[in-house]
């Protein structure tokens, strides 16, 4: 069932436009092939054998969510708005890569746009619409450099004013919106929850891999910063990590 205009105009008003621009991005390549069936996040090698290339991309404006997704629109949206948990407003956590995007398409059709996302073969393949002005998770390369909101810093303002973080959070999940935004009005960028990206992070060398960004409430404030960067498989779900909405204008 479609939104009404009073529930569509809250989700637009919780977008904000970025600015197009340029982002330079580091990669790195491990020679090794390496898969985790257990899912571990952490890279096998000593880091002698990683590759490391930077390439300085232009990022196109869009739209990004002034905070990540919350229990109360994840639930709204999803028709299970019944729980103690839907009316919080702590972040969507323990969810996958794959139920992300199939959030995504389903905002897109519950605001009428075309979905961004073809999902083929069972969800094992994700297509973008590039044309769709529907919702998706934002790419690597525009996360960062919304993150950094043209000021270029690895952590945008002292990391207790900006960051629920290892050493300030209690070791728990808190609400959206309660640390300081960045320039550009964007909350809990780092810290709080890692958030999906769409980007796979070395498909020669991890397959499926997706990358997630941002640092968590369980991680040292070091590891919190605009330029970390992490990956797992796409059915992967842990208790700190979330997403944000994108959306092309």
């Amino acid at each position: 069932m479609p939104l009404h205009s009073k529930e569509h105009q809250v989700v637009f008003d919780s977008l904000i436009l970025i600015p197009e621009g340029t982002e330079s991005i580091r990669r790195y390549k491990d020679e090794k092939k390496w898969l985790s069936s257990d899912y571990k996040m952490s890279i096998p090698s000593n880091g002698l054998n990683q590759i490391q290339t930077t390439e300085d991309l232009i990022i196109s404006a869009f739209q990004i969510s002034k905070f990540p997704v919350t229990n109360q629109l994840f639930d709204f949206i999803s028709g299970d708005f019944n729980t103690e948990e839907s009316i919080k407003l702590h972040p969507k956590v323990n969810i996958s890569w794959h139920e992300a995007i199939a959030f995504c398409n389903l905002l897109s059709r519950k605001l009428g746009f075309p979905e961004y996302y073809k999902i083929i073969e069972g969800g094992e393949e994700v297509e973008c619409i590039e044309e769709s002005e529907g919702f998706r998770l934002p790419k690597d390369a525009e996360w960062q450099y919304a993150c950094k909101a043209g000021i270029g810093k690895y952590q945008y303002d002292l990391i207790d004013n900006i960051a629920w973080h290892k050493c300030n959070s209690g070791k728990s999940l808190h609400e959206v919106g309660e640390k300081q935004p960045n320039d550009w009005g964007l909350y809990d960028m780092l810290g709080n929850v890692w958030e999906w990206c769409w980007d796979l992070y070395n498909q020669e060398t991890y397959s499926s891999y997706r990358i997630f960004r941002g640092g968590s409430y369980a991680e040292e404030p070091r590891i919190c910063g605009a330029t970390t960067r992490r990956k797992s498989h796409p059915d992967f779900k842990i208790e700190d990590l979330g997403f944000r909405l994108a959306r092309s204008v």
